[in-house]
């Protein structure tokens, strides 16, 4: 991928993202809603480092706005490095002397919700070599889709990059759907679009668009004082809209076995097996 200043990832441990995150379903009903969030982008090598950045955030302990390494991976007491050092391992894959950045909601009051987070994974050239995409439910379940960084996937414009949809996410949507990623890498701003599809094409689209900065005491203030019960915010519009999707004729579809906790597998010849960690 060619880098451009824009492209070249934050040098600081940790950054905040502002913006507005949407929604907009195509069918069977249409269905749209925007609201203003801000997230978190953190170095998880670099922890200790970032919980010197402001007085007003830390790494695993309780405060206004803070990071917990066992919100995300295993959850087992496995440091995230590692985590997702192997999960690259699996896939041939080595990064020694590069940087994995992960972008996600930060606990806000010592609650957190993440319906998706995503780990930039750089070698020691700040070259991206790999996205790992981290989804939970609402039912307490979580997947991870591990996915190489090509060289037609990537371009000036972003990186692109497509997944069978293997994990219960939405009651209201079928399991036999493709995620189509669109990603503007995290630099001055960041963006996510996914679009998901059935045999038919396009069913529902999600975006998030922000912008950068630094994790000064200031910032973050303005940043909670704006949006102070963020992460509940999350969880009452998950059920909201829900709630809006069902009084409109939607019904809930059934919930398969969870799959693998990890996959890396595409739906073509070449891809590689899916496997667990």
């Amino acid at each position: 991928m060619t880098q451009t200043a824009d492209f070249r990832p934050p040098q600081a441990a940790a950054s905040l993202y502002s913006g507005p995150v949407m929604h907009a379903r195509m069918k069977p009903v249409s269905h749209r809603f925007t609201y203003q969030v801000f997230s978190l982008l953190i170095d998880v090598d670099r922890l200790e480092e970032a919980n010197r950045l402001s007085p007003v955030f830390s790494i695993s302990r309780w405060n206004l706005l803070s990071f917990s390494p066992s919100d995300h991976g295993p959850r087992d007491g496995t440091p995230l490095s590692a985590h997702v050092s192997r999960l690259l391992s699996n896939c041939g894959l080595q990064i020694e002397g590069g940087r994995t950045l992960l972008f996600c909601y930060p606990r806000v009051l010592g609650f957190v919700f993440n319906p998706l987070s995503i780990y930039y994974c750089y070698d020691a050239q700040d070259r991206l070599t790999a996205l790992v995409y981290e989804v939970r439910n609402t039912f307490g379940q979580s997947h991870s889709y591990v996915a190489p960084v090509k060289p037609l996937e990537a371009a000036e414009s972003g990186v692109r990059q497509e997944r069978d949809k293997l994990f219960y996410v939405s009651p209201f949507l079928d399991m036999t759907m493709r995620y189509h990623f669109r990603l503007h890498p995290p630099g001055d701003t960041l963006k996510v679009r996914i679009l998901e599809t059935d045999a038919d094409g396009p069913i529902l689209a999600a975006t998030f668009s922000g912008v950068r900065s630094d994790m000064r005491t200031g910032a973050l203030l303005k940043a909670f004082f704006a949006m102070p019960l963020l992460t509940f915010k999350i969880v009452g519009a998950i059920h909201y809209e829900a709630l809006r999707l069902w009084l409109k004729g939607l019904r809930i579809k059934p919930r398969p076995k969870p799959p693998e906790p990890v996959s890396y597998r595409e739906s073509n010849p070449d891809a590689l097996p899916q496997s667990r960690t």
